[in-house]
């Protein structure tokens, strides 16, 4: 009987010890779980950032793509304007060599053009003749200057040519100073071009005209004053033009 009661009495003890055991086990994986499930969780929000900057690099890695189509057409088009902009460079560099070469043969030839003008005012019938060697000098001045490019200087030359053709075609009066044997007399002169030079007192009872034979200057007879005032006053635009007798210079 006693022996029953012992053996009952362990039952029990073992089958409480072995519930409470249990209890434990259960409140151990239910911690364990709980941790699994955070760990799970904190797993997934690490993966849902790693995803999100994943997403984020692919679109930067899409619009870099975009950028560098975008930069790889538009630097092929600045190519193809840098090669357009060279080819003209090198035209303009052929161009400047032309000119060059063109520049060292027209310059000396400038300078002859000058020489022979000077030369011709010389020997031509004394017509303006200070002005015009003054405007020689003025040219020569300005093939001198760096700061004046060449076709301005070519186009003075040609003007100061131009000037010289049209005293060979122009009536003209001014007034002016004759030079007769040392005495200075202010006088009217008048031209017809290069046929006629002739000069008169401003009371017109003297007159003159230029002899290029003798390379002189020649009084003229009386008959020759009214012709030489006609001269002057057509000139001046004071009367009509008409006939005049007046000495001519034959043309050579």
């Amino acid at each position: 009987m006693s022996k029953s009661l012992i053996a009952s009495a362990f039952a029990g003890v073992f089958a409480f010890s072995g519930g409470a055991m249990a209890n434990s086990g259960l409140e151990q994986i239910h911690q364990e779980n709980s941790q699994i499930i955070r760990e799970a969780v904190r797993s997934q929000e690490r993966i849902n950032t790693i995803y999100e900057q994943t997403q984020d690099l692919l679109g930067q890695y899409r619009q870099v793509v975009d950028q560098t189509d975008s930069l790889t057409v538009y630097n092929d088009f600045l190519q193809t304007l840098v090669n357009d902009q060279q080819r003209q460079i090198n035209s303009i560099q052929r161009q400047i060599d032309t000119l060059e070469d063109t520049r060292r043969g027209t310059v000396p030839l400038m300078f002859k053009m000058i020489d022979a003008l000077e030369e011709f005012v010389k020997n031509d019938i004394p017509l303006r003749t200070e002005r015009r060697m003054e405007r020689v000098e003025r040219l020569r001045e300005v093939m001198a200057r760096s700061d004046v490019q060449l076709s301005e200087q070519y186009r003075q030359i040609m003007e100061a040519y131009s000037i010289e053709a049209g005293y060979g075609s122009e009536l003209a009066a001014f007034q002016g100073t004759l030079n007769l044997g040392g005495n200075e007399l202010t006088v009217d002169y008048v031209h017809l071009g290069r046929l006629a030079l002739m000069a008169m007192s401003l009371d017109g009872s003297n007159a003159w005209h230029w002899n290029r034979q003798t390379n002189s200057w020649e009084q003229l007879p009386d008959s020759f004053l009214n012709g030489v005032s006609d001269f002057i006053k057509m000139a001046r635009r004071e009367i009509n033009f008409d006939m005049a007798r007046v000495p001519l210079i034959a043309a050579e």
